[in-house]
């Protein structure tokens, strides 16, 4: 099952919403701390609907915390606006760690340096600063299962809005 990490959100609905597309493809949902709101603010329950309880997301209080239990050999990809690659370049598996930084601060410069040779980018045209959070994550959950082979649970028809 596909694992996404966000690392310190700072936006209730944008954490929403990526836990809504994790539940939509049967991925696992990370919040890394210190979170920018608390889990309980009615924003990320709109945002995410019935899906929140279903999603039971795991919350690590900080990087440090995380790291510990990250294991040493995990399939891990990282996003940033800085990666030299794409995310089309990237190699995912079913088991693979989605790392996602915070809206305002991005993935922190020492895990860029760190995983450099696991760093990736969602293409955008010159002069653009940034996707938003949820999109972006949004974008790369539904390559990995493109690439993966759709999802690993049933179908259920065209999306609703």
């Amino acid at each position: 099952m596909l694992k996404v990490a966000l690392i310190r959100p700072e936006i209730p609905g944008n954490t929403g919403n990526v836990g809504r597309t994790c539940s939509a493809v049967g991925a696992e949902l990370h919040l890394i701390g210190p979170l920018g709101f608390e889990l309980s603010e009615s924003r990320l329950r709109r945002a995410g609907l019935d899906y929140w309880k279903r999603l039971s997301p795991r919350v690590y209080e900080s990087l440090d915390r995380f790291l510990a239990v990250l294991p040493e050999d995990a399939p891990l990809l990282a996003f940033s606006s800085e990666g030299e690659k794409t995310h089309w370049e990237a190699s995912y598996r079913e088991d693979s760690w989605l790392v996602f930084g915070g809206e305002s601060g991005g993935l922190p410069a020492e895990l860029r340096a760190r995983w450099r040779d696991r760093l990736y980018r969602v293409p955008m045209v010159a002069d653009t600063r940034s996707l938003n959070l949820s999109a972006a994550a949004a974008v790369v959950i539904y390559e990995a299962q493109r690439v993966l082979g759709g999802s690993s649970r049933r179908d259920n028809g065209p999306a609703r809005s």
